[in-house]
């Protein structure tokens, strides 16, 4: 939703900025990356004919069938025309290869052009960003910011503030009851948020209260449950259900836990081989099925991702 926002925000803007919206499955290889960035039936002719740029990872390679490309040229070129803001979603699923040369290239034309990478994902995603032939990334400080349960008073303000733009307020104890139901987890928040807000429109409410709640509850449950069933399955097919089932235990008795408690629940749970574990946790991170809050000194701490998605595996275990 964000990331809709501002790839409009900068349609409406006083100095025009282009916005490319991608997803992984846009750009699953490098050339449909400078596709994607740069048409080659539009920015081509805006490279100069001998155009000298340092080649940084491999943005630089050639089509089948075609003339050498770089991107770091390409997307330069363009960006000295007019600025541009390229926005990934899902990024924790980028290929690396695609991944490493975009992040590359935007390095080196961020020195010289107008040009805003935004990549967004899961709290794993700076685990996966690890992975790829950038190391520069992990230096940019207040660039990566990490996103994991909200505590009570940012999401109280996520779901009044917009309500409150249109002059509708919610009641002390429906607001409570829909932080315990959300369990101040981002998405259901805005599960919430969308709910109450057809139910003010739908009986023009000015005021929102624990009735209104309790209505709108079963829809918003049913879309929770469809969200349950779609990370399970990819739980699933990770081959990390085992794994969940194990770490969810940890959590049943604390709400938070070391790399000693889950490396123990794993080893517990039959997983012998200590690297398998690191593995299985670092995977299970990647998933957003455990956090770990950025900017920690040893020992590190983690918190459960989705508390309630613990419980729905555990659940489905049995």
């Amino acid at each position: 939703m964000l990331l809709n926002w501002f790839q409009k925000a900068c349609g409406n803007s006083e100095t025009p900025v282009d916005a490319v919206a991608l997803t992984p499955r846009d750009i699953p290889h490098i050339e449909a990356l400078a596709d994607a960035l740069t048409p080659r039936r539009d920015f081509r002719k805006l490279l100069r004919r001998k155009l000298a740029i340092a080649s940084v990872g491999s943005a630089e390679w050639s089509p089948s069938g075609g003339a050498p490309r770089n991107l770091t040229s390409e997307l330069l070129a363009r960006c000295r025309k007019r600025p541009l803001a390229a926005l990934v979603d899902e990024a924790h699923t980028l290929a690396l290869d695609v991944g490493g040369t975009l992040l590359n290239a935007s390095q080196r034309v961020r020195a010289e052009a107008p040009f805003l990478l935004v990549l967004a994902g899961t709290p794993g995603l700076p685990a996966h960003l690890d992975a790829m032939d950038a190391s520069f990334w992990g230096r940019l400080g207040e660039g990566n910011l990490g996103v994991g349960l909200l505590d009570e008073a940012a999401a109280a303000e996520a779901l009044t503030k917009p309500l409150a733009a249109h002059g509708v307020s919610v009641e002390a104890d429906a607001l409570d009851a829909v932080l315990r139901h959300s369990q101040r987890y981002p998405y259901f928040l805005q599960l919430w948020g969308d709910a109450l807000w057809k139910r003010h429109l739908a009986t023009d409410a000015k005021v929102l209260a624990a009735p209104d709640v309790t209505t709108v509850q079963p829809a918003v449950a049913m879309l929770v449950a469809e969200y349950y069933q779609v990370r399970y399955r990819e739980l699933e097919t990770a081959d990390l259900q085992s794994a969940a089932k194990a770490v969810a235990r940890v959590f049943q008795a604390s709400a938070t836990a070391t790399d000693g408690d889950i490396d123990a629940a794993l080893a517990a749970a039959g997983m012998d081989d200590g690297t398998a574990r690191i593995a299985s946790r670092e995977a299970l991170n990647r998933f957003g099925y455990i956090w770990c809050p950025p900017s920690q000194t040893p020992p590190i701490v983690w918190s459960a991702g989705i508390p309630s998605l613990m419980a729905y595996v555990l659940e489905r275990a049995r």
